[in-house]
């Protein structure tokens, strides 16, 4: 199995699951040709995050990292009238893509997208939230998961996405940035009493990598 399969297959699956969703598609597109970087989560995952938010009944989602905007979408269209999503994203040429395509989208009305670092953002809100995703800067992973338990709810969920890194997390000796995050985080998940969580490794269009899921107890 490659890369390639891994691709073909999620292709089939969105392609026989997904109803064609040109309001995605040119978040996407517009994401790429403002130079924006290719790391937005899969389709697949995009859905599966929508389906987890709507089956907790999720009313106030907490995202960290906005770039395109692409699951922030997904995580709006799940949020029942009254919700709200508040999203964090440092780059300011990100945040601006970002918030023509939610207008576009039609969900702009219940995202608050916040401009710069996320931890200064994190610190300044109040909780409860339902259910958090962490899509940002690996080497503050830990803090992020401890900002997003303060702020979360009794049974809520906290998702993390890249938590596998191509299975390098595994490397006592490794000196990249992100993998020291990532095992900072996986050390202060096990850790915590309050939380009880597990990892899915995942291969598809975004090649080999895997998320962390949290309930808070």
């Amino acid at each position: 199995m490659d890369d390639q399969t891994w691709t073909a297959v999620d292709a089939w699956w969105t392609g026989t699951l997904h109803a064609p969703d040109p309001t995605l598609d040119a978040a996407t597109a517009d994401s790429a040709a403002a130079g924006l970087p290719p790391i937005a989560v899969s389709a697949s995952l995009g859905k599966f995050l929508h389906l987890l938010a709507q089956s907790i009944g999720a009313r106030r989602i907490l995202e960290i990292g906005t770039l395109g905007g692409y699951s922030t979408i997904w995580l709006a269209r799940a949020l029942p009238p009254g919700g709200e999503l508040i999203t964090c994203e440092i780059d300011a040429k990100h945040a601006a893509v970002a918030r023509t395509n939610l207008e576009r989208a039609g969900v702009a009305s219940v995202v608050d997208l916040r401009e710069g670092p996320a931890i200064d953002t994190l610190a300044a809100l109040t909780g409860p939230f339902d259910l958090a995703f962490v899509d940002a800067d690996k080497q503050s992973g830990a803090d992020y998961f401890a900002e997003c338990l303060r702020l979360s709810r009794p049974g809520g969920l906290i998702v993390v996405d890249n938590v596998v890194r191509a299975g390098k997390v595994v490397d006592d000796a490794s000196t990249d940035a992100a993998v020291l995050g990532t095992r900072r985080l996986a050390a202060a998940v096990a850790a915590e009493p309050r939380v009880e969580a597990t990892v899915l490794q995942t291969v598809g269009t975004k090649g080999y990598d895997g998320f962390l899921l949290a309930r808070v107890r």
